[in-house]
């Protein structure tokens, strides 16, 4: 029987793709002349970058119009507008990490945005799902595709996690160190190191791997400046050697859940997930050592 652990408080309200991951989620990529995504580990001012959709963008079934844009914001830089339309240009030889392929290219204007506010050539593309396929990684999830994501499509921490992680720190960080996509509360604090599978709404997440923490963590996302925390504190409490210390992958840190759902989406209604719906663990481990990482 399930047991009601949790309930969503982010995201907002999306559709969900059951490859992918949400609508509009990770869709984007500013990459350098050669193609080479660029990220927050090289270029931690893409931290003070906010984008804004319009809201109907969130609504089951909507699709752009002519006038419906991405709105792009930066400090010293004027608001720059994409259409959400689907750009005609094609730009081939485009990578990150372990995939290249082709993507749709934004355009001169968001190349020339991009470009003066890193301070080096730089363009904007969109992933091209009409043509293009990204696998994740079998070994943890076989059949699942994503787009510009690091690893997986969903990205799940909690915030009882979050507030345990803040009592041992001088000065507290905000969620949006971790980047989730799906952040829960109502659970005890690293609780989502277990779970295996949970159910939001109709849906099914499978739990396949912790998610190991790079430098990102340790960016301020007001300032773009980095300095140690909260990766110094998580490395004495939250890592291979205290959590797992009979496997491999010692000197890794973990924050959170990285999840595929199970669901096929292409037909019916439904598809969204909201602020508000409650979780129910369906399968779960006994310890953090029992999880995959």
């Amino acid at each position: 029987m399930a047991n009601l652990q949790a309930w969503l408080i982010y995201f907002l309200c999306s559709s969900v793709d059951a490859c992918t991951g949400f609508r509009w989620d990770r869709q984007w990529l500013v990459v350098n002349q050669r193609g080479r995504a660029y990220t927050q580990r090289v270029e931690p001012k893409l931290a003070l970058v906010e984008v804004n959709l319009p809201t109907e963008a969130f609504s089951e079934g909507w699709e752009p119009t002519k006038t419906s844009y991405l709105e792009i914001k930066a400090p010293g830089m004027d608001l720059l507008k994409i259409s959400l339309s689907k750009p005609p240009k094609v730009s081939d030889g485009v990578s990150v990490w372990e995939w290249s392929g082709s993507a749709l290219d934004e355009g001169d204007e968001a190349s020339k945005w991009f470009t003066n506010y890193l301070g080096k050539p730089s363009r904007m593309v969109r992933f091209n799902a009409a043509s293009e396929t990204r696998p994740v990684n079998p070994v943890y999830a076989q059949g699942y595709s994503i787009m510009f994501s690091d690893m997986f499509p969903f990205l799940l921490a909690s915030q009882g996690s979050l507030d345990e992680l803040n009592k041992l720190l001088k000065e507290p960080v905000p969620v949006n160190r971790f980047r989730p996509n799906i952040l829960v509360d109502g659970c005890e604090p690293f609780s989502e190191d277990l779970w295996t599978e949970i159910k939001i709404s109709q849906f099914s997440f499978q739990g396949v791997r912790l998610c190991s923490r790079c430098k990102v963590p340790t960016i301020n996302q007001d300032t773009a400046i980095a300095g140690p925390e909260p990766n110094e504190t998580l490395m004495k409490y939250r890592s291979g050697k205290v959590l797992r210390p009979d496997k491999k992958q010692q000197g890794e840190i973990y924050f959170g859940q990285n999840m595929v759902c199970k669901e096929s989406l292409t037909e019916g209604k439904g598809k969204l997930v909201k602020v508000g719906d409650p979780i129910f663990v369906l399968q779960k481990v006994s310890t953090a050592a029992e999880a995959v990482a």
